[in-house]
């Protein structure tokens, strides 16, 4: 494992633990926001629980890297659907840019683990 997937790792691990977390306890920043971009609040709830999932699975990643690869699939693609849900809100890109940097973090991280996605827990 390279120094530079152990730092995005642990990167992604202290956001999606905090941000999940503070979507699961319905958070007034994580409830007006779901509220503004015209989510029911149930659909807050299920998105803090894939954060702190994906989280978890980059947790397992420090003893099988392959998990590391399938975690940023798992939360790539919820970056990727919260930057568009921004767009269609017409957010400002200041609001909309975040979604799309924790996307590409996790990009990184699928590319550098390519060659383990076959085998996640070997």
């Amino acid at each position: 494992m390279t120094v530079l997937s152990i730092v995005l790792q642990i990167l992604l691990i202290l956001y999606y633990l905090f941000s999940g977390t503070a979507k699961v306890v319905g958070a007034k920043y994580w409830s007006e926001m779901f509220q503004h971009l015209g989510l029911p609040q149930w659909f807050r709830v299920v998105t803090g629980f894939v954060q702190l999932a994906g989280a978890a699975v980059l947790i397992v990643g420090y003893w099988y890297a392959g998990a590391i690869g399938w975690a940023g699939i798992w939360l790539g693609v919820t970056m990727v659907a919260a930057f568009f849900v921004h767009l269609k809100a017409k957010d400002p890109i200041g609001k909309s840019s975040p979604a799309l940097v924790f996307a590409t973090i996790n990009i990184v991280l699928i590319v550098i683990h390519a060659d383990e996605l076959i085998h996640p827990f070997a």
